[in-house]
């Protein structure tokens, strides 16, 4: 599994990733332009693009943040060059302006925007159905099951978009993304790449007073055209099996349904839809014209309920529909086979054959007497001695933190609990202009820089306009570390290793208007107390900056070089117990030892970022000596 798989030449089998299916597609589909901004569940998608970029003439960018993406991807298109861009379904809130213009205008060459929703928020500050975006925008919406419906169904969306002049979305789910099954792979027909000559009159994608009416019309009478292409399309598909009852379903739903019907030992009619926007009204109506009932398998928001409920009305009056609406089944979090048995199973009047309240219940007895294991920093990560040395600047002094998107969110979890908002990326500076104006405390803002550039200088730009009294803490780690560390504008490199200009924070930060900056270096915790306090008691707006690079790419990096990472051990004859080094720092390399409570480091986690060593009033903590 991989990209050796994902740029194999000619037909056969391989084990994919959703997401490397879903590359090796536009890879087939003959991709000449992708751009996007990492963001999980569909991360993999870049990253597999960067990774095999060498060996192919397709262009590619990793963006500031997903508007830009979105909207490189629209230029190529226009042009007509094919193209591709990924993001979560919170970054399409970032880049739906564009998204929803360019329903409007339309593109020539082929583009496909992938969208993963996240159920269950597992790296997502929101449980955000995004299958609204496709209606809403106009824009056609294909939904995969798995692997191979993926790869198939993007280029079905390549042509589907070249034939009706307009963005497709895909849209999956974290469960789709991260399945993994066998893909069959076609020839990699690929055409040199070469740019083409612009053909439009001028204004052809200006949608502004008249023009945007016209657009509206048009597309709307392309809608109807895709609606009923969509009534005939093989990415639908029926499972008649002459029951009274069935099933309408879609994506991860589908999965879940077929395994929670293996369980209850039924075989119900299934209609499972891979068009999810304009949904094929004719088939549902005819798929449930025979039914007397019908439940909705979907996660998230009633969307299918929704449009099949309307349908009904005059499909079949007297059809029982079952789903969210009658309470079988949550809109919150994320399903799997034994929610969805259990919710049929309610509908039929039967039980399953496993009891899955009472298997929970039974777990949550025994999680009742675990220890808690929240989500923590890494060993070594300098955003834990930056918190450390900003819990110490601002020891007695009343303040406010309003924290951001990335690693360091972690920071108001269990142990440090440290921190008073968190929104969506860059939303920081927003926050924080607010609470200076109506908070007495004093008002800090905290970012990392990969955040900094993708949605947090206009804010900052608010602030100095403005004269807000705050002071804003950029993390510069070096990379967008918490979706795998690909890099960000500061960097001097880009996807695939291009070489790409690097942008300096506190020269861009100057520009805009601010000489109060501050550097630190968060490994040189105790030396970063003064400077923090002294920046922080001064009127704002301005700027703290604590450099030290993730210690995860830190650490790859070396081995790219066969440096040796170091380690620390902890000499307990001079170790006279004051927990310094686990008191407020919270390294999950340190431990008490059981037999004499003393400190105890974990060599197979130290990284030797040595901030537990200088934390040390008795220098107890020292490097290991090789063999040690």
């Amino acid at each position: 599994m991989g990209a050796a798989d994902v740029v194999r030449e000619g037909a056969g089998k391989a084990f994919l990733l959703c997401n490397e299916a879903i590359v090796r597609g536009a890879l087939e589909a003959d991709v000449k332009v992708v751009s996007a901004y990492p963001g999980s569940p569909t991360t993999e998608i870049l990253d597999t693009f960067s990774e095999v970029s060498p060996k192919f003439d397709f262009k590619m960018e990793i963006s500031a943040n997903e508007k830009v993406a979105l909207e490189t991807c629209g230029g190529a298109s226009m042009v007509g060059l094919r193209t591709m861009t990924s993001m979560k379904s919170v970054g399409m809130n970032v880049a739906s302006d564009s998204f929803f213009s360019l329903s409007y205008t339309g593109v020539k060459g082929g583009m496909v925007v992938v969208m993963a929703d996240d159920p269950h928020a597992h790296s997502s500050q929101t449980e955000q159905d995004g299958r609204s975006f496709g209606p809403n925008a106009y824009v056609p919406m294909l939904e995969p099951s798995n692997p191979t419906e993926a790869k198939r169904m993007v280029k079905a969306a390549y042509a589907l978009s070249e034939k009706y002049g307009v963005p497709v979305l895909m849209r999956t789910t974290t469960r789709v993304s991260h399945q993994s099954g066998i893909v069959d792979l076609e020839p990699l027909d690929r055409k040199p790449f070469q740019k083409l000559p612009w053909t439009h009159p001028p204004g052809r994608f200006v949608t502004v007073a008249e023009a945007a009416r016209t657009f509206k019309h048009a597309l709307l009478e392309r809608t109807k055209r895709i609606q009923e292409e969509f009534e005939a399309s093989d990415l639908n598909t029926v499972t008649d099996t002459g029951s009274d009852f069935g099933i309408i379903t879609s994506g991860a739903g589908y999965n879940y349904a077929a395994e929670a019907c293996r369980i209850l030992g039924i075989k119900p009619s299934i209609l499972k839809l891979g068009t999810t926007y304009p949904l094929p009204n004719k088939l549902i109506a005819g798929f449930i014209k025979k039914l007397k009932t019908v439940i909705i398998v979907e996660e998230l928001q009633p969307y299918l309920e929704l449009h099949v409920t309307a349908i009904a009305k005059d499909a079949n009056p007297s059809v029982r529909i079952y789903g969210k609406w009658t309470g079988h089944f949550s809109e919150a979090l994320e399903y799997n086979p034994n929610i969805v048995a259990d919710g049929i199973a309610k509908v039929l009047g039967t039980r399953p054959p496993v009891d899955y309240g009472a298997v929970l219940a039974k777990a949550a007895e025994l999680k009742a007497g675990l220890m808690e294991r929240p989500p923590t920093f890494c060993p070594g990560c300098p955003h834990r001695a930056t918190l450390h040395a900003l819990q110490e600047a601002t020891r007695g002094t009343k303040h406010i933190l309003a924290t951001d998107i990335g690693c360091y969110s972690m920071s108001f979890l269990k142990p440090l609990e440290y921190g008073d908002s968190l929104l969506s990326m860059g939303a920081c500076m927003g926050v924080a202009a607010g609470l200076q104006y109506a908070a007495q405390e004093k008002v800090i803002a905290m970012v990392g820089d990969s955040t900094f550039w993708h949605a947090t200088m206009p804010g900052l730009v608010n602030a100095i306009h403005h004269n807000d009294d705050l002071t804003l803490i950029i993390l510069d780690n070096e990379v967008t570390a918490m979706t795998g560390q690909q890099p960000d504008p500061g960097r001097d490199y880009n996807a695939g290793g291009q070489p790409a200009k690097p942008l300096v924070l506190e020269k861009v930060i100057e520009a805009m208007g601010i000489s109060d900056i501050t550097i630190v270096d968060p490994y040189q915790v105790k030396a970063a107390v003064v400077p923090i306090k002294q920046a922080l008691s001064r009127k704002g707006p301005n700027v703290i900056i604590s450099r030290r690079a993730c210690a995860l790419y830190a650490d790859r990096n070396k081995r790219k070089r066969g440096e040796t990472i170091g380690t620390n051990k902890v000499e307990k004859e001079v170790c006279k117990r004051p927990y310094t080094c686990i008191r407020g720092f919270y390294c999950p390399a340190i431990s008490v030892d059981d037999d004499d409570r003393k400190a105890f480091i974990t060599k197979e986690l130290c990284d030797r970022c040595d901030v537990c060593a200088k934390l040390c009033p008795f220098g107890s903590i020292r490097p290991r000596q090789e063999g040690g």
